[in-house]
Parts: C-alpha cells; sequence; structure tokens
C-alpha cells in the first residue's frame, strides 16, 4: 500500500505540473518579461534615424549648452570668413563697430562660455560627488547667453556707430548676465558638496565669476567707446579667464583620460602644477596693465613654453598618437607650449629693436590650444553621452587636421608676411562647419544605446 500511495501522489503532482504547463504564459510569467516583446528596443542604426526634436535637448546639461554653443560658433567662424572674402575682394562692408573689435568680442566671450556651462554642469557634478542638476535650471542662463551673443554679432551689420555699440553693449551685458547665472548656479553645487577634493572645481569657479565682470567692463567700455579698453579686456578674458578654466580641465582630466586608455601611463598631476598654471596665463593676461621688461617676460614666456612642452610628453604626447581621440587632446595642449615659446621669440625680439611676429603668439594661443582642445573635448563628450563609441572616425580625423592647418596658416601670416590670412579663417570654418552639423544632429536625437540622458 505505501508503494500504491506513493506512486499516486507522483502521477497526480505531474499531472498537476503538465496542466500548469498547458496554461497561457502570460498568467504564470511576470509582467516584466513580457516588455522587450510589447516595447522593442530599437536598433542603433533605427534611432540614428528618429526625427530631431528641440524637446530632447532638456535631456542633458551638455545638450542643451552645447548646441547653443555649437551654433554660435559656427556663425562666428562663417561671419569672419565672409567678411575676410569680401575684404579680398574689395567689396566695402559698412559698419558701425570695426570688424576687428567684434572679432575680438565674439571669439572671446560669443561661444566659448557656452561651452563651458555644457562642460562644467556634465563633469562638474561629477567632480563634487553631486547628481546632475536638472536641465531646467540651465535653460535661462543658457538662452541669455545665446541670445546675448547674437544681439552682439547683429552690432556688425549696424552701419550706425552709435547702434552698434548699443547692440554690442547689449548683448556683452546678456552674456553676463547669463554667464554670471551659470557661475551662481555652480557655486551653489560647489558650496554643497562634501567631495574632499574641490580644488578644480573652485579654480573654475573663480575664473568664471572673472569673466562675468569682465563681460561687464567689455560692455561699458564699448558703450562708451573705449575700444582700447574692450580689446584689452579681450586678452585678458582669453588668459585668465578661459585659459585658466582650460587649465584646470586639462590639468584633472588630460592624465586622467591618458592613464584609462594607456596602462602604462600613471595620472600625475601635483597641485603646484595647476598653481604654476594660474600664474603664468595671469601674467599674460595682465602683463600690457603692468608693463615688465620684455627681456624678462620673454625668459619668463620661454620657461613657461619649454615646460608645457615637457609635461605635454610627461602626459603621454607620444603614447596618444596610437588614440584618435586621445591624440586630438594632446595635440591641443601642445599648442599651449608652442604659443608661449612664439611669445617668447616675438618678446625677445622686441627687445633687441627688432620687429615681433605680431598677432601669430595670440592666435597659436587662441586657434591653437583653445580651439583645438574645444573640438577634441567636445566631441569626447558628445560621442560618450550620446552612447557613441569614444573613437573618432577618418571624417572627424581629417577634419582635426585640416583645423591645424588653418592655424598654421593663421601664425604664417604673421611670421613669413604670407597671404595666408583670409584662407586660414575660410580654412578654419570648413573644418567647424561639418564637425558641428554632425554634433547638432546628435543633440536632438536620444542616445543610441537607448540610456537616458
Amino acid at each position: 500500500m505505501p508503494a500504491l500511495t506513493g506512486r499516486v501522489a507522483l502521477t497526480q503532482s505531474l499531472t498537476g505540473a503538465l496542466a500548469r504547463a498547458s496554461r497561457p504564459m502570460s498568467r504564470t510569467l511576470p509582467l516584466h518579461l513580457h516588455a522587450p516583446a510589447a516595447q522593442p528596443a530599437l536598433s542603433h542604426t533605427r534611432r540614428t534615424a528618429l526625427p530631431w526634436r528641440p524637446g530632447r535637448l532638456l535631456s542633458a546639461p551638455h545638450r542643451l549648452a552645447f548646441a547653443a554653443g555649437t551654433a554660435v560658433l559656427l556663425l562666428v567662424a562663417l561671419w569672419w570668413a565672409g567678411t575676410l572674402l569680401a575684404r579680398a575682394a574689395g567689396v566695402a562692408v559698412p559698419a558701425g563697430l570695426p570688424s576687428g573689435t567684434l572679432h575680438a568680442l565674439l571669439m572671446g566671450f560669443g561661444f566659448m562660455p557656452l561651452f563651458f556651462t555644457g562642460f562644467l554642469f556634465t563633469a562638474g557634478p561629477r567632480w563634487l560627488g553631486l547628481p546632475p542638476p536638472a536641465v531646467r535650471h540651465l535653460r535661462g542662463p543658457v538662452q541669455a547667453q545665446a541670445a546675448g551673443a547674437l544681439v552682439l554679432g547683429l552690432a556688425g551689420f549696424a552701419h550706425d556707430p552709435a547702434l552698434a555699440r548699443l547692440l554690442a553693449a547689449l548683448g556683452l551685458a546678456a552674456l553676463a548676465a547669463g554667464w554670471g547665472r551659470a557661475v551662481l548656479h555652480f557655486t551653489r553645487l560647489l558650496l554643497r558638496s562634501a567631495a574632499t577634493d574641490k580644488l578644480h572645481a573652485s579654480v573654475v569657479t573663480v575664473a568664471g565669476a572673472f569673466g562675468a565682470v569682465l563681460m561687464v567692463v567689455a560692455a561699458g567700455s564699448v558703450a562708451a567707446g573705449d575700444l582700447a579698453t574692450v580689446h584689452e579686456t579681450v586678452r585678458v578674458a582669453l588668459w585668465a579667464f578661459a585659459g585658466v578654466v582650460y587649465a584646470a580641465v586639462a590639468h584633472r582630466m588630460i592624465p586622467f583620460f591618458s592613464a584609462a586608455a594607456v596602462p602604462a601611463l600613471d595620472a600625475w598631476r601635483p597641485q603646484w602644477l595647476l598653481a604654476s598654471f594660474v600664474m603664468v596665463l595671469g601674467f599674460e593676461g595682465f602683463v600690457h596693465w603692468a608693463p615688465v621688461p620684455l627681456a624678462l617676460q620673454a625668459a619668463i614666456e620661454a620657461a613657461a613654453g619649454l615646460g608645457w612642452t615637457l609635461l605635454a610628453l610627461r602626459w603621454g604626447l607620444l603614447h596618444s598618437l596610437r588614440n584618435r581621440l586621445l591624440a586630438m587632446l594632446h595635440l591641443g595642449f601642445v599648442w599651449l607650449g608652442v604659443a608661449m615659446g612664439l611669445a617668447a621669440v616675438s618678446h625677445g625680439l622686441q627687445a633687441a629693436g627688432q620687429p615681433g611676429l605680431g598677432l601669430a603668439p595670440l592666435h597659436a594661443y587662441t586657434m591653437g590650444f583653445l580651439g583645438s582642445t574645444l573640438v577634441a573635448m567636445v566631441t569626447r563628450v558628445s560621442a560618450g553621452h550620446s552612447g557613441r563609441a569614444l573613437a573618432v572616425d577618418t571624417g572627424a580625423w581629417v577634419l582635426f587636421w585640416v583645423l591645424q592647418a588653418a592655424v598654421i596658416g593663421r601664425i604664417m601670416s604673421d611670421i613669413a608676411q604670407l597671404p595666408l590670412l583670409t584662407w586660414a579663417a575660410v580654412t578654419w570654418a570648413a573644418a567647424l562647419l561639418p564637425w558641428g552639423l554632425r554634433h547638432l544632429a546628435w543633440y536632438g536625437r536620444p542616445r543610441v544605446d537607448g540610456r537616458p540622458g
């Protein structure tokens, strides 16, 4: 009987199991197992084919700010190339504000703060150990900066000098207000953070606040018609505002990126190194306000140029050439050492009573260091935060080298007195246009890997 009872129980158990197996799956499986069938994941190709929507710019801080910065950068590059082409063709372009002054203002203040905004609120919260901020907090600052840049640009089309100065002043005031709000918001994040290392974020905050002040000074100067002060203010901003922000980011990120990509390298970044960056860049910004002997200035610049070139090697310049994206960042940094070396030669020649190198050192710094590094960093952030591989395809690599050709052409137009100024501006715009349009297409579409952001 016990054996019979066991066989009966086994038969009943098997019968029950078969009955349960024959029921519809939707009654036995949990709901989340059906999600992929009900909402199939889109492939990479299908996601890239989705329509561009303005609302997606609010999906992440870099999307909104980088889109605005890229649009302004492209417009400025095209305007300057068109201005020089018209001048070369002998076409008179009446302007109430000298084109050189407007060029300086747009290059110094027009687009860089927008890119800074996108980067700071993407990488900054990670530095500070905080969650990323809601993008809605950045709408006002970004809109004010973008509107300010456009109004500033309109000053170039105003024939009446008074109207041109008014538009330029209003544009700069809006830029100062927008960037100032962004800095204030980042300062709140800095004060809220419990991170032990807040050095880089603090340096960026102080430099950013100084940049907002310089925009106000530039606005007042252009309104008063004091164009000499406008140019000096832009010069200070390029070195002591933009340069210090770049230096803080480079000091933190280049060694980190290099060590992550090349295991043989270490992330060497002592704090005294960042302090030396700040001091030398500040010196370059203010030296025209408190002149020092040209020979001394040349010696300081020569030492900085040599030191920063050796630093590029220490950070893995040669190793980076195996990785295109990393190489772009390193090659951009190399231009800083080159710019300081050219400045040393120029001031050394002037100290000896000879003509200097004109604007060649400045453009090695602005187009070479600031421009190349901006392209490299924006490319990296845009690719990584759109779900794409951290790699540079052949097209982007070629455009980067076209950009380098534009920098060299601009430098040689002063050093060798070659008629390359217009060529350099057109080449610069030609390199940036496809690069910028490609990224603008990314910002309005979802991530290709399906993740949020």
